[in-house]
């Protein structure tokens, strides 16, 4: 898994102003890419500008699905329903800039996960885009083009170059192309990421600060009791807290999914 390989390719990304290039290889209908997402924004928040992340797919596509890809990924040639529409979704999404794409995936994940919502459904995806505030008929031109299979057959090509099988997984390249990348696949604590940055970077690692809870949500649309509370390192109980003081003042909202207590910024009325 040399580098050179991958960057002497006209379809590999360009190296990239930070020491570290990050690659995440997930599955949209992986468990384990759910428990990933509260990881994945802390090491966002704290260590961003150590590198260049690059959210990439690593779904099982059997020949039937490809032949769906084939013909545009029109919903209409393909039914209303397909296991390939997550993952056409979010470079649908990435069409409308990196963050717009990490915003769908994890509204994906939720409705998914916690919502027990079908997001093999194409109508669900699109109301997962306006829930995001993309620009829905931008969104749905993108779905059904030739841009989208292009999208998804880089990341297969690039999962391939990387001798990635399995989601998630992390691959981590420093600044020496002539360096083998680090794969690390299957999920684990935030301290093992943590650990590997510090050590690809030799030198020691210096968080970043939070932003404020109002540029929190501003960044990420849902969030967690528990996430807010490893993202600002205090208890659950300071953290639930200081949220409802915030419910009382209406800047948040409380929402109940499941055993899941997600908080967001107050939707203005309709």
């Amino acid at each position: 898994m040399n580098r050179r390989v991958l960057l002497d390719n006209p379809i590999s990304p360009s190296p990239s102003t930070r020491p570290i290039e990050l690659y995440v290889f997930i599955d949209p209908l992986c468990n384990d890419c759910w428990s990933l997402q509260p990881i994945l924004r802390k090491l966002q928040i704290e260590y961003e500008r150590y590198f260049t992340l690059r959210i990439a797919l690593r779904t099982s596509m059997p020949a039937m699905n490809m032949k769906c890809l084939e013909d545009n990924a029109d919903p209409k040639a393909c039914g209303k329903l397909h296991p390939t529409f997550p993952s056409i979704a979010v470079k649908a999404a990435e069409f409308q800039g990196k963050r717009a794409g990490f915003r769908f995936l994890s509204k994906m994940l939720e409705y998914s996960f916690l919502k027990s919502r079908n997001v093999t459904s194409f109508s669900v995806l699109v109301e997962i885009a306006e829930k995001v505030n993309l620009d829905v008929d931008e969104f749905i031109r993108d779905f059904s083009s030739k841009n989208v299979l292009r999208a998804m057959q880089v990341d297969l090509y690039l999962a391939r170059e990387m001798d990635v099988e399995t989601a998630p997984t992390f691959v981590f390249f420093n600044e020496n192309i002539e360096d083998e990348g680090l794969k690390v696949s299957g999920l684990y604590t935030f301290a093992v990421y943590e650990q590997i940055l510090g050590e690809l970077l030799g030198e020691p690692l210096a968080p970043d600060l939070p932003p404020s809870l109002d540029d929190l949500f501003h960044r990420f649309d849902t969030l967690t009791t528990e996430e807010i509370a490893n993202i600002y390192r205090i208890s659950e109980k300071s953290a639930e807290r200081e949220l409802k003081k915030r419910l009382l003042q209406q800047h948040v909202e409380r929402l109940l999914v499941q055993d899941t207590t997600l908080w967001r910024k107050k939707q203005p009325s309709s």
